[in-house]
């Protein structure tokens, strides 16, 4: 087994989830199995109880663990499936080994945390690594750790040393080190700074670690010099040093940091027995396809996120992801607006006109609308409001978890006259309660007790005609991953249908409401599961296909042909021929290419509106 650890340098949030599963692209591009672990050196057990606010959306796996967004970006970069044991932290490590503690494991010595905690973190990654993540269970060749936030925090000090340990312990032709570092770029002299990361990478190894690779982060490339320089400080060949500024998008990281020869040198570092690498255009085909496809989007679609986190992007990535994978798949840049929900409430009329107006103005504007979940009371008046305007006026809309629950809770009060219809999660004393909790999965902690996980739905045996099964290519049942505690009240289930609310599928045990539809509608589908966290760029998830095609007024058609793109769709009219993509495909490797002058101006590769 190979090993890469991923550190960082300066500050969080400086891209190492992206370049760590950058990484893993380009191996498993080379043939390569590759998995993932992320190690977040907080004592909380899993990410279930953070505030989005706090630490971004909490990603959901196929065994129900509650993790790190970074894994996530793992799953769609490598098109894999992680574990819950894939995100270590450090309550996670602490809890096993005073477990063990308890249990006599240790025979009555003294536990410490060296060498029993740095034992244990080396255990557990030695354990995951060995984990098969891809179809056909074939156990991993090459284990990425990314370690969470950066050298020199007192929380990941145990981490370290474990690593500075396991280096020995696995061997030096197993083990290499990538440090991802900022270099800050200030607007008023326009010079690349190098201290901090002399610093970073000085006092990594001043803690016993010496990086292999060093990824510079910054906003515009740097140049030959800087290189030079953060070398002859960081004693790292300037060939090692990868400057990785903000680009077009993330999808683009692979293959920039694959044009400075990173597969040969991981290649020949970890001696991974690759034969001579093909020329990058051929195995790195797919990411530079995808790359170029999403840069040269001709048109464009607006769409909504109603949300109560706006404030902070991060806590809608997977569902962004699954909408520039949707768009991008069509043919469509997706220019996403976020509308904090508690703005569109008429109580904001007279708190906040200007805010209250500002919020209608872009609802009103936009081409479709995503109402996704949430937890407790704020916003979600503002919720329901969304979703019966975008009833009453044929808006697209797709609601997710809280969404899905928003559009029950307006239709009973809007069609079935329940006035006081709501969820008990808001009211308690609801006279109609449309939404109630689950028993089993309401146990009064908060960490870990949701229905979470993958499920199955079934679509009922009358939904033939429904839209979204159809997006589905028409299966009888179908996985997605749940993240909830509130279910539809089945007591109201029959009277909502019989106005015209579609319950088109259930759980396997038909108890569980799992997708909605109004077939009086262009598109009106809301999902209890959440969708974004099975969408793939190449492979985006049905109702972001079903939300972007009704939006630009294309779904009759892409359903009528079997859910086939019409060669008269956007995406054709990238190119004229196979030769005009093959030309294009030649510039794009020549403007990325390590040798290429960073301020030519064809370098056209950099942008300032990063997706980093």
């Amino acid at each position: 087994m190979k090993y890469i650890l991923v550190s960082g340098g300066v500050i969080s949030g400086v891209g190492k989830g992206v370049i760590s599963s950058s990484i893993g692209a380009i191996l498993k591009c080379c043939g390569i199995e590759v998995t993932m672990i992320k190690i977040d050196p907080y004592i909380n057990l899993d990410a279930g109880t953070f505030s989005p606010y706090e630490h971004g959306e909490v990603y959901v796996l196929d065994d129900g663990g509650e993790v790190d967004l970074d894994l996530g970006n793992y799953e769609r970069f490598l098109n894999i499936t992680l574990h819950r044991e894939n995100n270590i932290t450090t309550g996670k490590v602490y809890q096993s080994v005073i477990s063990k503690e308890r249990h006599g494991d240790y025979l009555g010595k003294t536990v410490q945390v060296v060498p029993h905690i740095t034992d244990a973190i080396q255990e557990w990654v030695e354990k995951v690594a060995q984990i098969p993540v891809s179809e056909g269970g074939k156990t991993p060749e090459v284990c990425i750790i990314e370690l969470g936030g950066i050298v020199g925090d007192i929380e990941s000090m145990a981490f370290v040393e474990a690593f500075r340990q396991f280096q020995f312990r696995v061997k030096r032709e197993n083990f290499c080190v990538a440090h991802v570092s900022l270099v800050p770029q200030p607007k008023t002299t326009g010079e690349s700074k190098t201290k901090p990361t002399q610093s970073s990478v000085r006092e990594l190894r001043g803690l016993g670690l010496s990086p292999d690779i060093i990824v510079c982060r910054s906003e515009r490339p740097i140049a030959e010099s800087v290189k030079e320089k953060i070398s002859s400080f960081c004693h790292v060949a300037p060939q090692q040093i990868i400057s990785v500024p903000d680009l077009h998008s993330v999808y683009e990281v692979p293959v920039f940091i694959e044009n400075h020869g990173i597969a040969d040198f991981l290649c020949e570092r970890l001696h991974l027995g690759v034969a001579p690498l093909p020329p990058r255009r051929k195995y790195m085909a797919e990411w530079i396809e995808l790359g170029d496809r999403i840069r040269h989007l001709k048109y464009e679609v607006i769409v909504a996120i109603v949300g109560k986190y706006t404030r902070l992007e991060d806590s809608y990535t997977s569902i962004t992801k699954a909408l520039h994978h949707a768009g991008n798949k069509i043919g469509y840049k997706v220019v996403i607006k976020f509308i904090e929900a508690s703005n569109l409430e008429n109580t904001m009329l007279t708190d906040d006109p200007a805010s209250y107006h500002t919020a209608w103005r872009e609802l009103c504007l936009c081409d479709c609308v995503v109402v996704p979940g949430g937890f407790g009371k704020r916003g979600v008046e503002g919720k329901i409001e969304a979703v019966r305007w975008c009833r009453l006026n044929d808006k697209p809309f797709l609601g997710i978890c809280l969404g899905f629950q928003a559009a029950v809770i307006e239709f009973a009060r809007n069609e079935l006259k329940l006035t006081d219809a709501h969820s008990i999660e808001v009211n308690e004393d609801t006279k109609y309660p449309v939404v109630i909790d689950m028993p089993e999965h309401n146990t009064g902690e908060m960490g870990g007790t949701m229905r979470l996980g993958q499920r199955t739905t079934v679509f009922k045996t009358s939904s033939n005609s429904s839209k979204i099964r159809k997006l589905y290519g028409g299966k009888e049942k179908i996985e997605e991953r749940h993240r909830h505690r509130y279910e539809v009240n089945p007591e109201y289930i029959q009277n909502l249908e019989k106005h015209g609310l579609k319950f088109v599928g259930v759980d396997v045990d038909q108890q569980r409401m799992e997708i909605l539809e109004l077939d009086n509608h262009p598109y009106f589908v809301a999902v209890q599961f959440h969708p974004e966290y099975l969408s793939r760029p190449v492979n985006p998830s049905p109702p972001f296909i079903g939300l972007i095609l009704a939006a630009k007024d294309r779904l009759k058609g892409y359903l009528a042909r079997g859910c086939k793109l019409s060669p008269r769709e956007p995406q054709s009219d990238y190119y004229d021929s196979e030769e005009e993509l093959h030309d294009v495909n030649e510039l794009r490797v020549k403007q990325l290419n390590i040798g290429e002058n960073e301020n030519d101006d064809n370098s056209s590769a950099y942008s300032s509106s990063s997706q980093f």
